[in-house]
């Protein structure tokens, strides 16, 4: 179940958003993500939110912190449309995508370089679906965590609190 309500301020010092390594591109949305977890495993929560545009964040009341990031991006690009640039504190998730991990594992069976089944295979069968659909071109770049940049500050925010409380919240205009 979705709340709307406010979104406590933060109280850091806060640095304007990283700009992207690559130019955002025309047409293409720029969304941060992000995954909390309160031990791990523990109750989780994910958020996503644009700059001045729609976001979201929810719950789960046992997870894993990767579990939480991946479903931050999955949640985005099933709610947004068009071409996107997430940008995320997730080395995890970013480079699945600027390595390739995708190829190997696809190669391998949905197995690891170390020959494991690939943790999470649920989330990330969905998000390379998601994310690889060639109509849509999606893009990732890594912002560091807990930097003080503000769009990343704030999602980490959303998540936390979603993970707190167990509940989401939704809305049109992210003030970031």
């Amino acid at each position: 179940m979705t709340h709307r309500r406010a979104l406590p301020a933060v109280h850091a010092v806060a640095v304007p958003a990283r700009v992207p390594a690559a130019p955002l591109q025309a047409g293409e949305t720029l969304v941060f993500t992000d995954g909390a977890c309160l031990g791990n495993p523990g109750p989780g929560g994910w958020a996503w939110a644009v700059p001045d545009g729609p976001y979201a964040s929810g719950a789960d009341p046992a997870t894993t912190n990767q579990r939480m990031e991946i479903t931050a991006v999955v949640r985005a690009l099933d709610a947004l449309t068009g071409p996107m640039l997430v940008m995320s504190d997730s080395t995890y998730v970013v480079n699945c995508f600027r390595d390739r991990w995708w190829e190997g594992w696809l190669r391998r069976g949905w197995r690891n370089a170390a020959g494991k089944p690939v943790a999470n295979r649920d989330l990330w069968e969905r998000l390379l679906q998601l994310a690889l659909d060639p109509a849509r071109p999606v893009r990732f770049d890594w912002v560091k965590g807990h930097s003080g940049d503000v769009m990343n500050d704030r999602v980490d925010l959303l998540a936390t609190t979603a993970a707190s409380t167990q509940r989401g919240t939704a809305g049109e205009h992210f003030e970031g």
